[in-house]
This record gives structure tokens, sequence and C-alpha cells, in this order.
């Protein structure tokens, strides 16, 4: 057996279709994605292609955006994003390769020191097969050029920045960094994640990368839709999940409480509680109240 034997699988299947290929890789590298765009018949114009994109896993260079390039330079496929993407499928036509392999260099021995990977063949109305590509329409946003563009320039920031958190790869990572916010102003949040930061700092920018590295959020969503997946990141935080069951939350239990967990001195424990706060105030409906040690409260306040 060849090194680059799953890659031949792939070529050999896609050299046969006459319809529709699908393209299913978390991670998915240029130059493979050239020539497997080069090994699917001309007249073949139905090409879609799932990935995902993460800042930090493109910093890495596990997977390259710039697909969304190529793609549009062949003018037959389309790239789609779905974030939480951990299957890899094939398909041309009414046949499937499912197993293990992405759609890099490694993982199909087209690269020195190949991976060891498997590809089995199987239809493509296999109901495992039809369920995955199902649950893909159901969260699957476009991955345009202007997108591929806007993760490339904040995943060279991000490389560029020797205190970004280690990269977090999907599937593999099973519990989650302990993460507290560093941007003191979340407002700034969702422009630099649609790529507007003109105006903002870089040491300030490299926080912000820093927060939305970690809180690893789909690319491409609304604000509203972006506001509560950072929301449902915010309230996992130990300290915070007491103020999703009581409805209150003492700033100085949060203080302390960092203090002993994370190993804060007092002084950082005290800004990062703060920090906390004005997070929650963006995110949540909550406010604050001056009885005692302050406290944080969910609801709106009454005027």
């Amino acid at each position: 057996m060849t090194e680059d034997h799953v890659w031949r699988q792939i070529e050999q299947m896609l050299a046969c279709a006459s319809q529709r290929v699908i393209l299913v890789a978390p991670f998915i590298k240029k130059d493979v994605f050239k020539a497997t765009l080069a090994a699917i018949p001309s007249h073949v114009h139905n090409i879609r292609c799932v990935t995902r994109w993460s800042v930090a896993e493109v910093a890495a260079g596990v997977s390259d955006p710039e697909i969304a390039d190529l793609a549009a330079a062949d003018g037959r496929a389309s790239i789609a994003l779905c974030h939480d993407l951990h299957a890899k499928l094939y398909v041309a036509d009414d046949v499937c390769l499912i197993g293990s392999a992405n759609l890099t260099g490694k993982a199909t021995g087209r690269a020195p020191v190949p991976n060891i990977e498997l590809l089995i063949e199987t239809s493509a109305g296999h109901p495992e097969v039809q369920r995955v590509l199902r649950a893909i329409e159901g969260l699957e946003v476009p991955g345009t050029v202007d997108l591929a563009h806007q993760i490339r320039e904040q995943a060279n920031l991000f490389q560029a920045d020797e205190e970004a958190p280690r990269v977090l790869i999907a599937g593999h990572d099973e519990r989650p960094i302990r993460w507290l916010p560093e941007t003191r102003n979340p407002t700034r949040l969702y422009g630099v994640y649609n790529g507007r930061h003109g105006k903002v700092g870089p040491d300030v920018l490299a926080g912000i990368l820093r927060d939305l590295a970690t809180l690893d959020v789909a690319p491409g969503l609304g604000e509203q839709a972006f506001g509560k997946a950072v929301l449902s990141r915010l309230r996992a935080i130990p300290e915070v999940q007491r103020l999703v069951e009581a409805g209150r939350l003492s700033m100085d239990d949060v203080q302390r409480e960092l203090m002993g967990s994370v190993g804060c001195t007092e002084e950082q424990a005290r800004r990062a509680t703060e920090t906390i706060a004005e997070w929650l105030r963006y995110f949540d409906e909550v406010h604050l109240v001056p009885i005692g040690p302050w406290e944080i409260r969910q609801g709106r306040e009454i005027t």
C-alpha cells in the first residue's frame, strides 16, 4: 500500500463523479483542495464543500481559509462553514467515503511522514451519512471570500501575539480552557469579530483577539446570535454560575474565589471581577446593587 493510499481513494472516487460532489472536513489545506478540484470532472458543477475556520486553528496552520479564493476562481464550488464539525466524509454522486482523513497533506498522504488514516466506502444514502448532512444544513453559514480574508488577517495578528492561548482543536479538547474575560470594554468585541478594528490600539486589539479565540464563537454570526454565544460561554465560568442559579452574585465572593481558584493577587482578582461585571451588564440583563458588598443581580434595573 502506497503512502498516498487515502488520496488515491478520494481521487479515484471523484474522477467518477457525474452530477455532484460533497466534501466535508474540518481541516482543509489549499494545495490539497486545489488538487481535489482538479480531480473532479469539468462537467460537474455541483460541488459543495463544508469545513470550519477558527482563528486559532488557522494561525496554527492546520486549515487554510484561502480555499474560498480557489473555489471562487474555479466557479463550480461553494464553501460553507459548520463550527462544530468533526466528521469527515466525501461524496461523489451516490458513493461516499467516510473515516478519519481531513483534506490535508498529512491526512491524505500527499506530504512526508503522513498520518495513519482510514476511509471506508459506503452509500451516500446511508442513514448516518444523511443524518450528518442534515445536521450540517441546520448550522452552516456561507464561507465567503471576505470572511476568509478576515479570518486570515485575525490569524496573522493572533500568531504574532506571544500571550495567545494554545490552539483549540475541535473534538480533542474535552475540557474548555479556564477563561476569564480580559477585554475591559466588551462593546468592541463584535466589531473586531467582524474585522472592524482600524481604530483599536494594538495592545487592546491583542486582548480582544485572545478573548475571541478562547470564546471560540462560530464565524459569520449576526450580532444577536454572537451575543447569545458569548453569554453562554460567560455563564459557564464557575464563579458566574450562581448568578444564573440564584439570581444574585456578591462581587466580594467572586473576588475571593478567584484569588483561591485561579491564584490571582487581590488587585488582579478585583479587576477580573469588575471585568466580569461589565461583560454581564453588556451581554445579559443584570444590574449592580450597592447593598453592603456590591451585588450583580439578574434582571433589568427598575428606576
